[in-house]
């Protein structure tokens, strides 16, 4: 099955600079509980998917994807990243979210 997430050129850019400065071959995507609503993206370096992943091929990297966040509220998902004067991060752009914290970084399905 290939999984049903984009990455914008900006992100794809960014991931493969990344996983080059680390010495990786991929990322993975996951979620995690966390925060004061629920959950909150984790993205790894690593070299092997783990058991179930699904992966996305990229031009210099792969990104895996851990099967149960994916069922659980990754399917649909944006990621960009964004970067300007005073910060740089990954922006998750989440159909299935239906609200968050007010620091931004956790959120609920």
């Amino acid at each position: 099955m290939t999984p049903n997430i984009h990455l914008t050129t900006a992100a794809e850019n960014q991931m493969s600079k990344q996983v080059q400065q680390e010495g990786c071959t991929a990322m993975r995507l996951s979620l995690r509980a966390a925060g004061c609503s629920g959950l909150e993206y984790i993205l790894e370096y690593t070299n092997e998917a783990q058991a179930k992943d699904l992966s996305l091929s990229f031009e210099a990297f792969t990104l895996f994807i851990d099967s149960n966040s994916y069922e659980q509220a990754l399917n649909g998902l944006q990621v960009d990243f964004q970067q300007d004067l005073l910060s740089s991060a990954f922006v998750y752009q989440n159909p299935n979210k239906k609200g968050e914290c007010g620091c931004g970084i956790s959120f609920t399905v």
